[in-house]
């Protein structure tokens, strides 16, 4: 037996707390005061978290009980919150009589310490229903894969009892069409057994203190609602009176919340491990209560983070301004509403639709041709010439000749594969260099160009040197030796008789 199992079966340690807190309801009046009430507070804290923790290792199966594990209910410190809600739910206050820091108000350090205790009731809510799933198992052990929510399951298992025949059983005002169906149709199959009395007294006493505790979490959430409007109105009137109820609480108080950046106001709240076990795979990093807030969760879902940046520092400004009590009817904190609303209409609207623009009235005239006779000319000067058609091209079958200097070498293609011997290509006047016109009156006079050259290439000789005047004093030679007097000078001899 474990040391939570001794503890638990020790009668002594079980009535300790009751005559504890008997002792404390004989000795002290009905008016509790506010010092005493946060004294009491601090000592049942203790208590609670000492508890939780010794239940968390306890097996539920092993205890009858369930006021054993969940002792929130009937601690004083609940039933101390509940009585000064009561005397004051139905007290009417105005703006005027809040005067100084919000802090110092008597009425607020109550609704702090209700909204604190809705934390611990959520806390108490899933021990109780992890009591039911352990000792409602023997009856319908696939119930609780079926109802994830703890309350609809205290509720479907209260209307259902020991009954085995779920078709007798109306659970349509506790679970929705679809569920009831499932359920109905997985009664008829399971393995369960029926419930003993004494088992079933458990369970039922079980679920009526989950749902006598989501009771007074709705009656404590009502009054901090109502008392809100008074002490924070204007950031009441951004996130609501629920919100800004748990964001004071979870903060320590407006004083605190002013003095924290927007940045931290996103993270109040937020929950590091959920509960029961179930993956948070889908539960989206640095979340707390102003995510779960109405105002973000009907926005759009991949536009709620962004949502959320904007909420948290409107959230800021206004609490200041509720903190140095400006603007007691929440008017600043409508405008600032209204500013995050269009925003958020700003963000959801779709991208503008792209303009498609009408063709051109088409020209019936000519246009004009791009380049003309001076770039046609540059084409031609620089076209492929015959001779780099011929080094491009090559033989099947036959080695070509290479030429080359130092380390590099180039194909000749077909250049002189067809006659065995280099010829010169024809010179084309398209492509032929051409001296500018300043410089066209240089040069050689006469009618011979200066670009000629007296080199040229014969199949024999090789090089030869050739003077271009020669020939033309042979022409001029001959010329005088038969016409140079004027007559014929060498005639045909006569015929000889």
């Amino acid at each position: 037996m474990s040391l939570a199992d001794e503890l638990l079966a020790d009668p002594d340690f079980i009535t300790t707390r009751d005559e504890e807190a008997d002792d404390i309801d004989n000795d002290g009046s009905e008016d509790v005061t506010m010092r005493d009430l946060e004294e009491v507070e601090d000592d049942e804290m203790a208590d609670f978290e000492e508890e939780k923790q010794i239940s968390s290792e306890i097996e539920m199966k092993n205890v009858m009980d369930v006021r054993k594990i969940a002792k929130l209910l009937g601690s004083r410190q609940m039933k101390d919150v509940l009585t000064k809600i009561g005397q004051l739910k139905n007290t009417n206050r105005i703006h005027v009589q809040i005067m100084g820091p919000v802090e110092e108000d008597p009425e607020y350090k109550l609704i702090v310490q209700a909204n604190n205790l809705t934390v611990d009731i959520d806390s108490e809510i899933l021990i109780v229903h992890k009591f039911i799933r352990d000792h409602y198992a023997k009856k319908f052990p696939e119930l609780e894969s079926l109802v994830l929510n703890p309350l609809d399951y205290a509720r479907a298992v209260k209307a259902i009892g020991n009954e085995m025949d779920l078709t007798k059983v109306d659970l349509r005002s506790i679970l929705p069409s679809a569920t009831v169906m499932v359920v109905t149709v997985t009664g008829s199959t399971t393995n369960g057994l029926p419930l003993t009395i004494e088992e079933s007294k458990i369970v039922s006493d079980a679920c009526d203190m989950a749902l006598e505790l989501d009771c007074a979490k709705r009656t404590i959430l009502e009054y901090v609602e109502s008392r809100m409007t008074l002490i924070a109105p204007n950031l009441s009137a951004i996130v609501g009176s629920t919100t800004a109820a748990k964001m004071l609480g979870q903060a320590g108080g407006l004083m605190a919340l002013c003095k924290m950046p927007a940045c931290n106001v996103m993270l109040i709240g937020v929950q590091k491990k959920t509960s029961t076990g179930f993956s948070n795979a889908t539960t989206p990093r640095h979340t707390g209560y102003l995510f779960q807030s109405e105002l973000i969760q009907r926005t759009p879902p991949d536009l709620r983070l962004k949502a959320q940046k904007i909420v948290a520092a409107k959230c800021t400004l206004a609490a200041r301004m509720d903190r140095v009590h400006e603007s007691p009817d929440g008017s600043f904190g409508r405008s600032l509403r209204e500013q995050i609303d269009k925003k958020l209409e700003k963000l959801q609207e779709p991208p503008p639709s792209k303009t498609v623009k009408p063709l051109p009235v088409p020209d019936e005239g000519p246009k004009k041709r791009r380049a003309g006779k001076k770039v046609r000319r540059m084409k031609e000067a620089h076209a492929v010439t015959e001779l780099r058609k011929a080094q491009n091209r090559m033989a099947f079958g036959v080695a070509e000749d290479e030429t080359g200097s130092f380390d590099t070498t180039k194909g000749l293609g077909l250049i002189g594969q067809n006659s065995g011997k280099i010829r010169a290509a024809v010179s084309d006047p398209r492509v032929k260099a051409k001296a500018p016109k300043r410089y066209q009156h240089m040069g050689s006079s006469g009618s011979t160009s200066g670009l000629s050259s007296s080199l040229t290439l014969t199949p024999v000789q090789g090089i030869e040197l050739i003077n271009p005047d020669e020939s033309q004093k042979k022409v001029k030679d001959a010329n005088d030796r038969y016409f140079g007097g004027g007559a014929f000078l060498k005639v045909g001899k006569p015929k000889q008789q």
